[in-house]
């Protein structure tokens, strides 16, 4: 059996009398690109923030492997194995590519006190950063500023200083979101490899990337699950279409 990385049970969020996510019972194995859709006000941001940390649950649990982390804030189970890009790039403008992801990498890096654990580690964050960087494609781009880059390259940027901090959970936030077509290709071609060791979860409008990269589907309504699954199985859903693919609608949610 796939392991299981990170993992929800019965969990909920309420705004006053909103029920933004309601009794999310939800697995995310390790191989796995598991995309979570539905209709604006269906609870998928709010789950996504549920599992980052970014809010607390009202009630139910988040399991990262074992151990629970439902009251763990963010950095806190960033340094457990959780990392998460953002709908809006969380870059450093005027620092270098290689400087942003070297300082991502950095951030999840035990101190070193003696001279030559300073060094290893000075090593091992270099090469970590250089590994991150080839992995999203932004070798070349290493020692330009973050500024220059297309809206495209600066997604890519974020997504390789997430990955350069290793989780175990990498957790999407719509990537491809004002991308070109040929970014929104080079993006789906990027996420298809992060599942290499690591639980992918992605929230994205875009339906033809989300068939194209997806190995589970979760729909989400209401804030509750409609039905989760694989992707042939949400595409022959009645209740799916009526909900969702049949006018799916465009922008972002709670």
């Amino acid at each position: 059996m796939a392991e299981i990385a990170l993992r929800t049970a019965a969990l909920s969020k309420r705004f006053g009398g909103l029920a933004a996510v309601s009794d999310v019972s939800l697995e995310f194995a390790v191989g796995e690109i598991h995309a979570v859709i539905g209709p604006n006000g269906a609870g998928k941001s709010t789950l996504m923030n549920l599992l980052s940390g970014d809010f607390k649950p009202t009630s139910g649990d988040i399991f990262v492997g074992d151990r629970n982390v439902s009251r763990l804030a963010a950095d806190r189970r960033g340094l457990l194995g959780i990392g998460r890009s953002y709908q809006k790039t969380t870059i450093f403008p005027d620092a270098t590519v290689f400087e942003n992801v070297r300082l991502a990498v950095q951030a999840h890096a035990p101190s070193a006190t003696a001279l030559l654990a300073r060094a290893v580690t000075e090593q091992d964050l270099r090469a970590r950063t250089s590994a991150a960087l080839a992995t999203a494609g932004l070798n070349a781009r290493a020692g330009v500023h973050a500024n220059t880059l297309s809206h495209g390259e600066q997604r890519q940027l974020e997504i390789a200083m997430v990955i350069a901090t290793d989780p175990k959970v990498v957790l999407l936030d719509e990537p491809l979101a004002g991308m070109s077509g040929s970014e929104s290709r080079d993006m789906v071609e990027l996420i298809k490899t992060l599942r290499h060791g690591r639980a992918v979860l992605l929230v994205e409008h875009d339906m033809d990337a989300v068939f194209a990269v997806a190995d589970v589907i979760t729909v989400m309504v209401n804030g509750q699950v409609l039905e989760s699954g694989s992707p042939s199985r949400i595409r022959a859903s009645a209740a799916v279409q009526q909900a969702y693919l049949g006018d799916a609608p465009s922008g972002t949610d709670t």
